[in-house]
Formats: C-alpha cells, sequence, structure tokens
C-alpha cells in the first residue's frame, strides 16, 4: 500500500485482512475488530489526561492503541515498540499498527526492538513508559524491568497478571509448559508485593497500585522522586 492516507472503504476493506489484538476506533465508523479489553481498560490506567509536551515509549505496542491515545493526548513524541507481535513468534504482525497509523494520519514513531535490548545509549529517556500485559510474558522479568526502568526518565505505568495474592511477601508463581491460560509464553504470576518490590529494586522510589481493573490483573504506577 502506498503512503498516502486511505479512504473509508479502502480502509475498511484492509481492516477487514487482518486479525487485531486491539480494538481502535480509525473514523468514519471503521473499528477494528480487536480482542482486548483495551477501550475499557485505557480508562482505567490512570493515564495523565494531557501529554502535552512530553515523550513516550509504548513497549510491546502490538497495534498500537495506547501510542496513539498518547498521541491524541499531546504527547510531543511518541514511540512504539515491539518485536514479539511484530516480528517474532507471535500470532500478531506489524500490519495492524501500520495501517492504523495510516488510517489515524498518524506521527506515532516505531521500533522493532526487544524488551532486554532497551537501552538510554540506545533510546534515550522518556518521561512516560508504558509497560503493558508484558512482564509475565518475559522469562526474565527482573532484568526486563532493569531494562525499562534504565529508559525511563520519570513515571512507568505497569499493567501485568498477577497472583498469589493470599501471600504477604514478595513472591512469584511460575506456570511450566502452558499453564496459564494454555499460553507457553505466559511464564511467571507475581504477587502485587511482588511486582512493587521488583520496582524499587530497579529505581523507583513511589509505587501506587490502583484499584484491581481485574481479578487476576494490576496496575501500578512507579515514579522517581
Amino acid at each position: 500500500m502506498d503512503a498516502r492516507r486511505p479512504t473509508t472503504a479502502e480502509l475498511q476493506a484492509e481492516v477487514d485482512k487482518l486479525s487485531w489484538w486491539h480494538s481502535i476506533d480509525l473514523g468514519g465508523g471503521v473499528v477494528t475488530p480487536g480482542k482486548s479489553n483495551n477501550q475499557d481498560l485505557v480508562w482505567r490506567l490512570g493515564l495523565p489526561a494531557r501529554l502535552d509536551g512530553k515523550t513516550v515509549l509504548d513497549v510491546g505496542a502490538w497495534d498500537g492503541f495506547y501510542s496513539f491515545e498518547c498521541e491524541r493526548r499531546g504527547a510531543a513524541r511518541v514511540l512504539a515498540t515491539d518485536w514479539y507481535c511484530w516480528g517474532g513468534p507471535g500470532w500478531g504482525s506489524k500490519h495492524g499498527f501500520e495501517l492504523a497509523r495510516r488510517g489515524l494520519g498518524s506521527r506515532v514513531e516505531d521500533l522493532e526492538i526487544d524488551v532486554m535490548d532497551l537501552t538510554p545509549e540506545h533510546l534515550g529517556q522518556f518521561d512516560l513508559v508504558l509497560f503493558l500485559g508484558v512482564l509475565y510474558h518475559l522469562q526474565n522479568p527482573l532484568l526486563g524491568l532493569q531494562r525499562v526502568a534504565g529508559v525511563t526518565k520519570s513515571h512507568l505505568i505497569v499493567e501485568t497478571h498477577c497472583d498469589l495474592f493470599e501471600v504477604r511477601h514478595p513472591a512469584m508463581r511460575f506456570y511450566p509448559a502452558a499453564q496459564l491460560n494454555n499460553d507457553p509464553t505466559n511464564w511467571w504470576g507475581p504477587n502485587p508485593a511482588c511486582v512493587e518490590a521488583m520496582l524499587r529494586t530497579v529505581g523507583f522510589s513511589r509505587i501506587e497500585m490502583l484499584s484491581p481493573h481485574d481479578p487476576n490483573r494490576r496496575i501500578f504506577h512507579a515514579r522517581r522522586e
């Protein structure tokens, strides 16, 4: 497809060819048929109402819904990154992100990169970093958080599956094979105390856990003083 903004009919035809994770309103009555609950979750994340002048990094962006939402809220620069869903072994692809960006006339940037390769030397640092639905997919979650912390200037939002809620001290459940939701990429179920402890370990001093949006998931806002 060329770089011009597609017509509504062209956009709908292209949307219908793809499998989508995010539900994205592209205008003109065209909404991508995503499997995620992102339209509901975005209002529970605690995103700032305005991001004017801020830089944003979306780690694990997939179809880019949250990247485009941050741009809509006025962010000066948004970088969407992914690897597993764009070029790795996941069932998704980058085609949805690229089509949505064209359909929205968006200026969101993109970079295909694994979480473990995130470094401030390569990417710089961002005012706000989104790390949504990724932590429990990492074989090495603490190292992954360390990489994400390295590119976070001030504010990190983490949304993740959790487990072991009955355990008061930091603990994490390991899921061998496809024990969680029949998905072999779901490796870990940290309890909330573990997520908070890991966030402090990688350098965040102020941690806030929002009210649960799902019985088995939690949202954390981590900030540097």
